[in-house]
């Protein structure tokens, strides 16, 4: 039959209606019965000797199906999908085929007594029978609906069968790698021709059908069966050893993909959706260090929690592990409504699958509101505050100066006198590597964030009044600042930039060749946050650990690379992709810095430091603000650069002042 009839005839058996299909099944079975049946006698007496079965023994052709078929019912073999057939499936066929000879032989046992005599060898001869016809049958059909086997009955090769599909290669022979290549043989997606394994124990096998190859033989994969992508399937690989093995994998032109790590895997099984770009984390990142129980529960368990700006990057993966960690309340105040009903949809999904005893609330609300804010701490009775409202993009602040003075600086001291105010316990600022020795105005209004937390913290004396001028509330708020460098895939980061750029076929576009960066993920940054925000004693400033800086030229390499596709440079003027290199935005820094000072103490936690910082005293810095939002208000933005140069250590800005209104003001005559 060729290759046209066979598939026709495929999809017509599996264009059959439900009920059909069960009936298909239901009368093969009976058949096979009757032939293991049949051939039960042949075996135990042979050709020569006997006489017609059927004849004779016609009750027990009549006994075996009727017994069987509805165990076969019972046991589920006519729910299995066939095409789906696997090992649970197998078992259940090896259950009722033995339970069903069980009662055949009690069966003729009883009714020889009466009728003559069975040989009692017939019955073990039909057990054993059964199993390889209708076991095997459904493993033979299981591989035919998923077009493999009128490949090895025409002995073809997987890898020399022309079909249409993506011929891939799977990196890794292990657990995952195997239910990957049933899920690719399911969905008819992807050609699974090969796996590729460091364990030269497994080296030239078969498994699943499929050859094992060593990694020196990729080259040879790609050239004679033409494999077009590899599909790393090893999630339970250290992102070191990941590393290893992408940095290994770069040097071929070929895109990789992956299955996501098995924490990231929640049904257990690899499945086709699973499958997707390289995890930049795996390729700049290094293992993360377990977290420490104590430290994540001491502010939020039982608690009363706040989040600002929740719906953001770093705002939104708070508020998912915050949500794990048991707070009575946990309320997302957020000033874009799109954010906030984003992640507010996702939190209440996860409550309800996880049956979660929390009360999410989702506020809209500007932290330039203080009345606001304070209504808030006061009538939820807050316990603790992580405030990650802010405007970070460099070189956005840098043209609209005056929003980003006002939400970063004004908006922090709104937020943290109303903590104050409300007496709440603790209070958690989310800073940035670009505080410090800051060359924008972005960077230097978190620089001044902190410095507002660190003055309300060391001032001793009470710093709120009421109305009639009387001292309304003392000092009881700890306040903790984190400070850390990018974090992958958030908004405006270089990492999704690249994959956009990437699809549209390039260029990439990097500001300048030495450019470096540090990274972290972003669950490692949150997870960090909550740990370092329960350790501080108040005006803390903590710096967690990022590792070494990233070149930002050479990920961008590494991304073309994993794309299968190749750098167009002067050297390669053929290749795929160019990297374009744009100038350095206003405000932007060739290197980010962690500390201001050398002074680092360590702490109980391995990934995270304490940076002694010299700050104002409250009483300099509140004259200090309020000259400044004075010069916000009378858009001075020469005068705002002088008092940040006063304020903020190491504050150099490397050019003209380009805000907008600025720069229309100048040219008007």
């Amino acid at each position: 039959m060729s290759d046209g009839k066979m598939d026709r005839f495929r999809n017509g058996l599996l264009g059959l209606p439900r009920s059909y299909k069960r009936l298909i099944q239901v009368v093969t079975d009976v058949i096979l019965v009757w032939v293991a049946l049949w051939l039960a006698f042949v075996v135990r007496l042979g050709l020569d000797e006997m006489s017609n079965p059927i004849a004779q023994h016609v009750w027990l052709f009549v006994a075996a199906p009727v017994i069987a078929v509805p165990l076969f019912i019972r046991f589920g073999m006519y729910r299995a999908i066939m095409r789906y057939f696997g090992n649970d499936a197998l078992v259940a066929i090896i259950k009722a085929v033995s339970l069903s000879s069980l009662l055949l032989t009690l069966v003729v046992y009883w009714y020889s007594n009466h009728q003559g005599v069975v040989p009692r060898s017939i019955i073990f001869n039909y057990w054993w029978l059964s199993l390889i016809m209708i076991g095997g049958l459904r493993l033979a059909m299981r591989q035919y609906f998923l077009g493999d086997w009128f490949a090895a009955v025409q002995h073809v090769p997987f890898s020399s069968r022309d079909d249409g599909l993506t011929k891939v290669a799977i990196y890794g022979a292990g657990a995952a790698g195997n239910q990957l290549v049933a899920a690719l043989r399911m969905g008819r997606v992807m050609r699974p021709v090969a796996f590729i394994d460091d364990d030269e124990s497994i080296a030239d096998h078969v498994i699943s059908g499929l050859p094992v190859y060593r990694p020196a033989d990729i080259q040879k994969l790609i050239d004679v069966p033409g494999i077009q992508e590899i599909l790393l399937a090893v999630p339970s690989a250290s992102r070191a050893r990941r590393r290893e093995i992408l940095g290994f994998l770069e040097r071929f032109p070929i895109h990789v993909r992956s299955v996501p790590g098995f924490m990231d895997l929640a049904s257990g099984l690899v499945k086709v959706d699973d499958i997707q770009e390289v995890d930049i984390a795996d390729l700049l990142g290094r293992d993360s260090v377990p977290a420490q129980e104590d430290l994540l529960e001491h502010c939020i368990k039982g608690k009363s929690v706040l989040v600002t700006g929740a719906g953001g990057s770093i705002g939104s993966e708070l508020c998912r592990q915050i949500l794990g960690l048991q707070p009575t309340t946990l309320l997302l105040f957020e000033h874009s409504e799109f954010n906030l009903y984003s992640i507010l949809g996702e939190l209440e999904q996860r409550i309800t699958r996880e049956s979660l005893a929390v009360r999410v609330l989702p506020i809209l609300g500007s932290i330039r509101n203080p009345a606001l804010l304070l209504d808030i701490m006061q009538a939820w009775r807050v316990d603790t505050v992580y405030h990650a409202a802010a405007y970070k993009h460099v070189p956005m602040v840098e043209h609209n100066i005056a929003e980003g003075i006002l939400n970063n600086v004004i908006g922090t001291l709104n937020t943290a006198q109303a903590a104050l105010k409300a007496g709440v316990a603790n209070f958690v600022l989310i800073s940035t590597d670009k505080a410090v020795r800051p060359t924008n105005v972005m960077g230097s209004t978190k620089r001044l964030a902190e410095m507002v937390l660190q003055g309300l913290s060391k001032e001793v004396a009470p710093v709120l009044y009421g109305e009639s001028g009387n001292v309304a509330q003392v000092n009881k708020t700890r306040f903790t600042m984190v400070r850390f460098g990018n974090v992958l895939g958030s908004s405006g980061s270089v990492i999704p930039l690249f994959h956009k750029q990437i699809t549209a076929g390039g260029p990439l576009t990097v500001t300048h060749p030495k450019i470096t960066r540090y990274f972290m993920t972003i669950p490692e940054a949150a997870q960090l946050v909550i740990q370092a925000g329960s350790m501080g004693l108040g005006g803390d400033v903590f710096v967690l650990d990022m590792g070494d800086p990233v070149r930002i030229v050479e990920l961008a390499e590494k991304m073309i690379h994993l794309s299968g596709l190749s750098v167009r440079s002067d050297r390669n003027p053929h290749g795929d992709i160019s990297i374009e290199f744009t100038g350095l935005r206003p405000g932007e820094k060739l290197y980010e810095e962690l500390l201001i000072g050398e002074n680092v103490v360590a702490t109980p936690h391995p990934m995270i430091m304490s940076a002694n910082e010299d700050y104002l005293g409250w009483d300099v810095l509140k004259g200090k603000l309020q000259e400044l939002t004075d010069a916000v208000a009378q858009d001075d933005f020469s005068r705002v650069r002088q008092l940040l140069r006063e304020m903020v250590s190491g504050y150099t800005p490397d050019g003209e002042i380009v805000d907008w209104i600025y720069q229309q003001r100048r040219l008007e005559p």
